[in-house]
């Protein structure tokens, strides 16, 4: 269930911290700053993000093949090119990919 409901938009909720993130696009409150250069974020971890590209941080490391990322989404799509695993399938065609953006292209 979701019991934390959005005054201004009405998407629910399963914990009451996704309500107060969701409430910063509402507001435009972003409380996160980036202490080199001024720039602020709604959410702690595009801040994370955000510092990782300036510093060029890449803390996720290929068990495979050694390629190291500064995001954990980016790991998971580059082990799929160890795995061959292809999550992202053509409805119409049947063909699958390894990204879901290159599902979209196609």
């Amino acid at each position: 269930d979701k019991p934390y409901k959005c005054p201004d938009c009405g998407k629910g909720f399963g914990h009451s911290s996704a309500l107060v993130t969701n409430r910063r696009i509402h507001t435009g409150e972003k409380p996160y700053q980036c202490a080199d250069c001024g720039k602020s974020f709604n959410v702690v971890s595009n801040l994370v993000r955000h510092r990782r590209s300036r510093t060029g941080e890449k803390p996720y490391k290929c068990p495979d093949c050694g390629r190291r990322c500064s995001q954990r989404s980016h790991l998971v799509t580059h082990r799929r090119l160890h795995t061959g695993e292809r999550p992202y399938p053509c409805q119409e065609c049947g063909k699958s990919f390894n990204v879901s953006s290159d599902l979209i292209k196609h």
